[in-house]
């Protein structure tokens, strides 16, 4: 594992100099309750999982955002890279400097929630959608292109439903001209895309 330091020059932290670590993509990022770990490169997803070892995908976080094993009370508990990632480490006397990046780690797991109980699964999957490309989206010519490769299967563990249904509805997004694939990357054509056009799907889609 590579270790090297860095000084923030424009957030709270500027006048300390951070540790930092780079982890590669699947590895698991420590279980320490000492630190918080800021995403500087890279995309890393926190989850656990039931007694019959099913995934539960608790959030996405990206650069700018705080993780780390303090902030839940979930067990098990892991932070699973996506990517390649670059973190930070802070100390525990550095937290409250972040306290602003903290409150959008709440505000954001509590986005996802609301997102992972919407009815039916052709909106939730959408909603999701959405939320991925406004956190790691980029504007293209098409449309907003997810800068993120989530497989289907992940998908379907956010949103706890099944890898069928959701490489169904990605189709059926598709067809209607509200999703284009590039690669293995999604683009949403929200422009041209109204949630009230999917309420009119709602009765053929209910789980």
């Amino acid at each position: 594992m590579m270790y090297h330091s860095t000084s923030r020059s424009q957030n709270s932290t500027a006048s300390y100099t951070l540790p930092q670590r780079l982890f590669t993509r699947r590895e698991i990022i420590p279980p320490r309750n000492d630190v918080l770990w800021r995403i500087e490169r890279g995309a890393v997803r926190t989850l656990t999982w039931s007694e019959d070892g099913t995934f539960i995908t608790l959030g996405y976080w990206g650069p700018g955002d705080l993780v780390g094993y303090p902030l839940s009370k979930v067990k098990p508990y892991q932070i699973e890279c996506l990517t390649s990632v670059e973190v930070s480490i802070l100390p525990p006397h550095l937290w409250n400097q972040d306290i602003n990046t903290l409150i959008t780690h709440i505000q954001q797991a509590e986005e996802l929630l609301s997102i992972v109980h919407r009815k039916p699964i052709y909106l939730r999957l959408w909603q999701f959608l959405v939320w991925l490309s406004e956190k790691f989206g980029r504007d293209v010519e098409q449309g907003k292109l997810i800068d993120l490769n989530v497989t289907h299967q992940e998908m379907a563990e956010v949103l706890n439903t099944t890898r069928v249904t959701v490489t169904r509805l990605l189709q059926q997004y598709e067809e209607e001209g509200n999703l284009l694939r590039l690669k293995r990357r999604l683009i949403l054509r929200l422009p041209n895309t109204r949630i009230e056009s999917h309420e009119k799907n709602t009765k053929k889609f209910k789980k």
